[in-house]
C-alpha cells in the first residue's frame, strides 16, 4: 500500500536521472527515463497490485519530471504563448 514516505523516491528518481544525464543520457529523453523509473518503482516497490503500481509509479514519475519541463524538453522549437 501506498504510505506518504513513499513520496521520498522522487528525490531518489531526479537523482538517478541526474546520473544518467551526467553519463550521456540524452537530456530530450529524461522525463520518459523519470516516468520509467518511476513506474519500476510503483510497481516492483511499494506494491504488488499492478493496476495500483502503475498509478502509483506515473504519480511518482510526473512528479519527478515535472509536467511543464517535460513537455518542454520532448516538443521541438516549444515557445509559450503566454
Amino acid at each position: 500500500m501506498f504510505e506518504i514516505y513513499n513520496v521520498a523516491i522522487v528525490p531518489l528518481i531526479i537523482g538517478i536521472v541526474q546520473l544518467l544525464k551526467r553519463y550521456g543520457f540524452p537530456v530530450k529523453y529524461s522525463p520518459l527515463a523519470a516516468i520509467v523509473l518511476g513506474l519500476a518503482f510503483g510497481i516492483f516497490f511499494i506494491t504488488p497490485n499492478v493496476k495500483e503500481g502503475i498509478i502509483i509509479g506515473l504519480m511518482l514519475g510526473l512528479s519527478a519530471s515535472g509536467l511543464y519541463s517535460g513537455g518542454k524538453n520532448l516538443i521541438p522549437n516549444y515557445e509559450s504563448k503566454f
